[in-house]
């Protein structure tokens, strides 16, 4: 970018600023995951996962809601790469994956809320 001018110069060295700047797609995933928190619901959902695992039933009963409604959240959530699921029988068990965007993701809501991660 170090081509790049500007249309006004403010008498600013800008050679190098934006030389490692990310490219637009990274920004549009960090925007896409962002969306994921525009539900209280759903941010509640993964942090409860983040912390055990659960079935959909016993997460309904915790959040008051009902399993299809949880199931939109979860797809969302599952969808982003933030929760896992697998199958024990007729009942599919979901977590927080284990990745560096859902760990970062858990801490930021923490942060956000000022509540402290009782596993930590």
């Amino acid at each position: 970018m170090s081509d790049f001018k500007l249309p006004h110069d403010h008498g600013e060295n800008l050679d190098t600023r934006f030389d490692h700047m990310p490219k637009l797609e990274d920004f549009q995933t960090a925007s896409d995951i962002f969306k994921l928190l525009d539900d209280s619901n759903r941010i509640r959902i993964f942090w409860i996962l983040c912390h055990c695992e659960e079935c959909v039933i016993n997460l309904s009963a915790i959040m008051g809601m009902s399993s299809p409604a949880l199931s939109h959240h979860l797809k969302f959530l599952k969808t982003s790469g933030l929760i896992v699921s697998h199958r024990e029988g007729k009942e599919v068990y979901y977590k927080a994956a284990e990745t560096p965007q859902a760990d970062l993701m858990h801490k930021t809501i923490e942060r956000l809320i000022e509540i402290s991660c009782p596993l930590t």
